[in-house]
């Protein structure tokens, strides 16, 4: 399965889902739709069967799927945020059912049941993804989403308790490229909070961003990836604290954080990683989703960087990961299939609300 061949990268970073058919949407929806019902092979104590151990159906009935929770939540806010963004979506019925069989009031109390025994289940990948798919909830005018964002609610307020109790009270990031990725939480969990005009979880998200990050100087870019890393510890920082600052405090925090990026060695961040001379390794799809993640951090920044000597860097590098990144992100390997459509509906559709909203206008 690939993307449309004549889909141009300068439609793919422009962050808008209108220029893309029926056929984009149902490339979009299929890995997504087949995951989220596959319960097997699955994290929990990396079993490839069901036997002699608690089903993942049933200690999580909402989601269960995807190999793991967090792939679980995100493939369905993909589904939720497609059936927003296209009208005429060719799957829209199967999604539907597929959801409305999932979201009940009693699937979604037996996960809050979880989270109470276990509190620091999914911290805190998972639970940035959790309120992303809220958030889409909360941006599509439907009253499908309305029934479900309010059957949501319960697991919401339980995520957003633990993001306030356990996570923003750490003492410091995680600067790493995998699911510990600070930035990259940080950054779902603001989004989130402006698309709810939640102001006091986005003034303290704001605070711990700036507590966490402001200091940073001359970023080891030239050390990445720096190993089964999907997100670019960099880059997303970077990503995050574009929605911390106006464009003049940005310009003159990515001044300081980036060394030259025109120089080598650390111009080796702008480009992608090779990921697919090893197709049958798994680290290989962490790669190639490192590729789609750098190309939505890049092309954000350039955008947010107006005239600043770095900006049309950003813009050719992101080119650069798209046309790399794009197209071997549909594969058919479970591996990657499970996740990786998630990840292209991010960078597909960035601007097309929910990601990266402005601040609060204060009263």
């Amino acid at each position: 399965m690939t993307f449309p061949d004549d889909v141009e990268t300068s439609t793919v970073l422009s962050g808008y889902s209108d220029p893309f058919g029926s056929d984009a949407a149902e490339t979009l929806s299929r890995h997504p739709l087949e995951s989220i019902e596959t319960e097997f092979p699955h994290f929990v104590r990396s079993i490839d069967s069901p036997d002699g151990v608690e089903r993942p159906s049933e200690q999580h009935p909402v989601f269960y799927g995807c190999y793991d929770w967090h792939s679980a939540v995100h493939s369905h806010w993909s589904l939720v945020r497609q059936l927003r963004l296209f009208d005429d979506h060719p799957a829209r019925s199967e999604i539907v059912a597929s959801l409305d069989a999932r979201f009940t009031a009693d699937n979604i109390d037996r996960e809050v049941d979880y989270f109470d025994a276990n509190a620091s289940f999914e911290k805190p990948y998972g639970w940035a993804w959790l309120l992303h798919l809220v958030s889409e909830l909360s941006l599509w005018d439907d009253d499908r989403a309305d029934e479900w964002k309010s059957i949501l609610e319960p697991l919401e307020r339980t995520i957003v308790a633990l993001v306030e109790s356990d996570f923003l009270s750490q003492d410091r990031p995680f600067r790493v490229g995998t699911h510990q990725n600070s930035a990259f939480v940080l950054h779902c969990i603001l989004d989130y909070a402006r698309t709810v005009d939640d102001a006091s979880l986005e003034a303290a998200v704001s605070e711990t961003a700036v507590e966490f990050f402001a200091d940073d100087r001359d970023a080891p870019v030239e050390y990445e990836p720096l190993g089964w890393d999907f997100l670019s510890p960099s880059l997303t920082e970077a990503d995050l604290m574009r929605r911390v600052y106006d464009r003049d405090e940005f310009a003159v925090w990515i001044d300081g954080f980036l060394p030259d990026v025109t120089a080598s060695p650390y111009d080796s961040i702008l480009e992608p990683v090779p990921a697919a001379s090893n197709p049958d390794e798994d680290v290989a799809y962490h790669l190639l989703g490192l590729n789609v993640s750098k190309a939505w951090c890049l092309a954000g920044i350039a955008s947010t960087l107006g005239d600043h000597r770095y900006a049309d860097l950003f813009e050719r590098s992101a080119e650069r990961h798209v046309e790399s990144g794009l197209n071997p992100a549909f594969t058919e390997h479970y591996a990657g299939s499970h996740w990786l459509s998630s990840f292209v509906l991010y960078l597909l559709t960035r601007n097309d609300g929910g990601i990266a909203p402005a601040s609060t206008p204060l009263e």
